[in-house]
């Protein structure tokens, strides 16, 4: 990790740098604001707010995307608040001991780790389930539920639109794990469970989570109609993707692949894909119900 720090105390700055260098970080140093705005390269910035007659603002906006800690002689609006408002972490006050410094410095870096992470999962998830309609769906959900589907991951979108909509932090469980007790126990109990694969339970288990449910907020999605002292719905979709691990019915089949190619091939082309006549494909077409918008 590189740290660039802007101080025009040129003892000071040095001896900041050899005391990160000596902890493996690596350092560059400037006296003011315009060098450090032309060639700097830091992954963090400790920042002055002690530099006479300069400006720090601007250098502030251009790299508040990296981590900004000021180092300041007193707390006042312009030396604190106004340099947070503009997209500063944090300050430290002068003099201060090393250890204190590394101390924000790591906590910043975990904290924008985490926030990459974040943006890469929600996209990744977004992505998954970018082909799933719920919009005639999610005004049925509320909490605590279950649905009854035959597809989780149109339970999946749900719960995760449901959190969304209602800034709710989202715990999720899958049933299918063997620690699914224990994640639920040491749950916060503020945060919402998202409970997948109800039908993967025993009776005698799911007495247990039933037990471990009362007084929480959850959804549960399960894909066999079981009995629950639970509000249940049930949600399905005949536009159903399929997983690698999933045996579908021929009739599902040919559904997914006419519903999800139907605009991209024409009917000769699909039938023959299928394997089948073009009459037979328009046959499937009555008895499903899928009708070629024109």
């Amino acid at each position: 990790m590189k740290i660039t720090i802007i101080e025009n105390e040129l003892y000071l700055a040095q001896s900041i740098s050899t005391k990160l260098n000596q902890s493996g970080y690596e350092t560059e140093v400037f006296s003011s604001i315009k060098e450090a705005m032309a060639t700097s390269t830091g992954d963090a910035y400790l920042l002055s707010t002690n530099l006479p007659g300069q400006n720090f603002n601007p250098l502030i906006t251009k790299y508040k995307e990296k981590i900004i800690i000021l180092m300041v002689s007193y707390i006042n609006n312009d030396t604190v608040s106004a340099p947070l408002r503009f997209g500063a972490n944090d300050y430290i006050v002068k003099p201060f001991i090393i250890e204190e410094l590394q101390r924000k410095i790591e906590h910043y870096k975990e904290y924008q780790t985490l926030k990459k992470y974040k943006s890469l999962y929600k996209e990744y998830s977004e992505y998954l389930l970018n082909d799933i309609s719920i919009t005639d769906d999610i005004d049925k959900v509320t909490t605590p539920m279950v649905i009854f589907t035959n597809y989780i991951k149109l339970v999946d979108k749900l719960a995760f639109q449901y959190a969304k909509i209602n800034n709710r932090v989202l715990v999720f469980v899958p049933l299918a794990i063997k620690s699914w007790k224990e994640k639920i126990e040491g749950a916060n109990p503020k945060h919402t469970l998202y409970i997948s694969d109800l039908q993967t339970l025993k009776k005698g288990e799911r007495d247990v989570l039933f037990e471990l449910l009362k007084n929480r907020e959850f959804i549960i999605s399960t894909t066999t109609n079981i009995e629950t002292p639970f509000k249940t719905i049930e949600i399905n979709t005949d536009n159903k993707l399929y997983d690698q691990n999933e045996i579908l019915t021929i009739d599902d089949y040919v559904k997914f692949i006419v519903n999800s190619f139907q605009y991209q091939f024409p009917d000769t082309e699909l039938s023959k894909k299928l394997g089948i006549s073009r009459k037979s494909l328009w046959e499937k077409r009555k008895k499903y119900g899928i009708f070629k918008k024109k």
